[in-house]
């Protein structure tokens, strides 16, 4: 399996255009924290409807399932910092190693504990470090969003909150985590009023930019233009 690391760890705030000529000022934490929870209760919806056999679809995270994404994102409720702590000397403090070794596991449990979990407050309520709940929307969305491109499921999050984690990913500077190189590109949404740098194009759908921002193999066809691939896919 590949490696995995909490999304979004820079707390940089940016404005987000949301329609042309407006410049809507950057959200507080209670907006971001409302986000986050929305995000997760919309998966857990998804996800409680879903046949159980499709909790096997591989995922844009290599090596990944649904069940193994969901897993991983839910970790929060299911360890204590203590217990996650424990878990990382363990793994001789892989973060990588411990990523693998927890979705692999946990992965097997029932989808409905993995459901619930999503509808948690404990999850609702947690930042990565030092990334805080803005970091915590990043993840939420994008690794939402490994799960429901392959599912074949149109994006959950609203136009606000997408381009909260786009601007994230390329003004914020996220997109270097990934080894993502923006400089001379253009990305542009097709099916909203964001647009990010000059250059070359891309063009696609908000949802897609995003997840090849964050260095994901999209499905042929979702995004008109292409990035220098990076070393590591997640």
């Amino acid at each position: 399996m590949t490696s995995m690391q909490p999304l979004g760890q820079n707390e940089k705030a940016s404005g987000r255009r949301l329609r042309k000529g407006a410049v809507m000022n950057p959200p507080t934490d209670a907006d971001l924290q409302s986000a986050v929870t929305a995000e997760f209760l919309a998966l857990a919806d998804l996800l409680d409807a879903l046949p159980e056999t499709e909790w096997d679809t591989p995922s844009l995270c290599a090596g990944w399932r649904v069940r193994e994404v969901v897993a991983h994102m839910t970790m929060p409720v299911r360890y204590s910092v203590e217990q996650f702590q424990a878990e990382l000397r363990d793994c001789e403090f892989d973060f990588t190693r411990l990523s693998n070794r927890v979705a692999s596991r946990d992965g097997a449990l029932p989808v409905s504990v993995l459901v619930g979990n999503l509808r948690d407050d404990v999850l609702h309520r947690w930042t990565p470090p030092g990334g805080g709940y803005r970091g915590a929307l990043n993840h939420a969305v994008i690794h939402g969003l490994d799960i429901s491109v392959p599912l074949g499921v149109p994006r959950r999050a609203s136009d606000d909150t997408i381009a909260i984690v786009l601007n994230d990913l390329t003004r914020g500077g996220a997109h270097a985590h990934f080894g993502v190189d923006l400089d001379g590109i253009n990305l542009r949404a097709t099916d909203m009023d964001w647009s990010f740098g000059s250059g070359r194009p891309i063009k696609g759908r908000a949802e897609d930019l995003a997840l090849v921002v964050c260095g994901r193999t999209l499905p042929g066809g979702r995004v008109d233009g292409e990035l220098a691939r990076p070393g590591t896919g997640n």
